[in-house]
């Protein structure tokens, strides 16, 4: 069971909160949820709508750090050495097509990304044979390099090492964590993992989990693998994970949150501390000698100084801040960061409620000229502080509502994208979605899509016309394998 204190009990000033959230705010990043921790008990906690504390969110690349728990306790039962060859470990069917360089990497390598193919060679989800493992241990793309001597972000290495634990145990990697960690530290049942091709856990990139199940795990790792006065995984392994094993500044002149070091598959932070890393801004931050846990997640996916904004803003607010004692209660301070944070909604897009040109195309048709978006036509039209946006392409007729000033909920109108396996179309399957719009100029209108389901993706959508007759529509998106059909630039004619 979770223990909660007020803010000032633990030495954290409930002003000092607020500031943060409000510089999160100001930067107008799409937060889902913030935890925090100190002396292990949670002082705050904030979900923005619909995410709450029972949502199992999409943790991204933090997967990888709960696959290096996993082959830490692989070590400790004895079923493998971390300076055995991956090749070894895997039987020979699988391994056959393996690179000359490949075959000398170790599991220790592999931890700490330093691997023979960087960035895992080849982009699975539209090149697979139907089994991503298999895939691994057969490509020979691209030049490798001698393993263990270069820093070289390997996602594609950390799925191998996940389908490892699943191999060596006979479980799938969510039973084999369940009995060894989740049941025993309060891991909810919701915590489950997606599939790849071939069956083998998502182990790079699809753990599902709520916030707590998160900061419970970080609460862990931060104990050194200890929990109610039970040394469940080994000290060493724990504390050897989380700390700077090989350098990754691979920049020298430049730096940043990703060049602190890494250990095996956990990053590290100034101030001695580490962090469970997920692309989108999914974090759990991990200070040691202040005794402060921060669980964030979000969609920054789009915005390139998202994840700093949410990384500086933590360490400056909660962590620089935090005093050695408790500070004096502050109901005032308190009532108002709690009314603050009420007050807060899932980022919605600037811009206004409407504009005089809005009118003179409300309704139209406008027929699109040949774009990379398969667009036949497009149709606005607009009921007070509420729209809808209809167009055509490959699939049919769409229709995706939107709100000024806030965000409709509902499903995103394109059918068939990934659902339990990844990079696998599921007929029938509809993302979860929130679409929120303005009038940015006179004359161009911007919507914003946010992906809120298992898969999480943001869409902008600009709509601008030269003329009552004339409409030019660009579409970015920002996800992981797929939306690809609304990318790009079209040009079109009212009827």
């Amino acid at each position: 069971m979770l223990q909660f204190a007020k803010p000032e009990e633990v030495g954290v000033s409930s002003k000092h909160i607020q500031g943060c959230l409000k510089a999160l705010e100001t930067a107008k990043l799409s937060s889902h949820s913030i935890v925090m921790m100190r002396h292990g008990k949670v002082f705050f906690e904030k979900y923005w709508a619909p995410f709450h504390k029972d949502y199992p969110h999409r943790q991204y690349s933090i997967t990888k750090s709960f696959v290096s728990l996993a082959i830490g306790f692989l070590e400790q039962e004895g079923k493998l050495c971390l300076d055995d060859k991956i090749v070894d470990l895997f039987p020979v069917d699988i391994t056959a097509g393996t690179h000359e360089k490949i075959k000398q990497q170790t599991v220790r390598e592999m931890l700490t990304m330093e691997t023979g193919f960087p960035m895992g060679h080849g982009y699975w989800f539209s090149h697979h044979n139907g089994n991503r493992l298999r895939d691994y241990f057969d490509c020979a793309e691209g030049e490798a390099h001698i393993a263990g001597t270069l820093f070289d972000y390997d996602s594609f290495g950390s799925f191998v090492l996940g389908a490892l634990v699943e191999h060596i145990s006979g479980e799938s990697l969510e039973q084999f964590l369940r009995v060894r960690l989740f049941d025993k530290i309060g891991v909810s049942d919701k915590a489950h993992f997606l599939l790849c091709p071939g069956g083998n856990a998502w182990g790079d990139s699809a753990l599902m989990c709520t916030a707590r199940d998160l900061l419970k795990t970080a609460q862990f790792t931060m104990n050194g693998g200890r929990w109610n006065g039970e040394q469940i995984l080994n000290e060493d392994y724990v504390r050897t994970a989380t700390s700077k094993v090989v350098s990754n500044d691979t920049t020298i002149a430049v730096s940043s949150y990703s060049t602190y070091g890494y250990g095996y598959q956990f990053w590290r932070l100034p101030y001695n501390g580490w962090y469970f890393n997920g692309m989108g801004a999914q974090l759990a931050m991990c200070y040691p000698e202040q005794d402060i846990i921060v669980v964030y997640n979000g969609d920054v996916q789009g915005n390139t100084s998202g994840k700093t904004q949410v990384l500086d803003n933590v360490l400056h607010y909660i962590v620089e801040n935090a005093e050695d004692e408790a500070l004096p209660a502050n109901a005032e301070a308190e009532k108002a960061l709690t009314e603050y944070a009420d007050s807060l909604v899932l980022h919605v897009c600037d811009g206004e409620k409407t504009t005089a040109f809005a009118q003179k195309i409300e309704g139209k048709t406008f027929v699109m000229n040949k774009n990379s978006m398969g667009i036949t036509w497009l149709r606005l039209s607009f009921n007070g502080d509420e729209g809808v946006l209809e167009y055509n392409n490959a699939q049919g007729d769409k229709a995706l509502p939107f709100g000024f000033g806030k965000n409709v909920f509902g499903k995103f109108p394109q059918e068939g994208y990934s659902d339990e396996i990844g990079g696998i179309p599921a007929p029938g399957n509809y993302y979860d979605c929130a679409v929120s719009c303005g009038w940015v100029e006179e004359q161009k209108l911007h919507l914003d899509v946010q992906i809120i389901d298992k898969y999480l993706a943001r869409l902008s959508i600009e709509i601008s016309f030269k003329d009552e007759t004339t409409v030019c529509v660009r579409m970015r998106r920002f996800a992981e394998a797929f939306l690809n059909e609304y990318q790009g630039y079209g040009e079109g004619h009212a009827e």
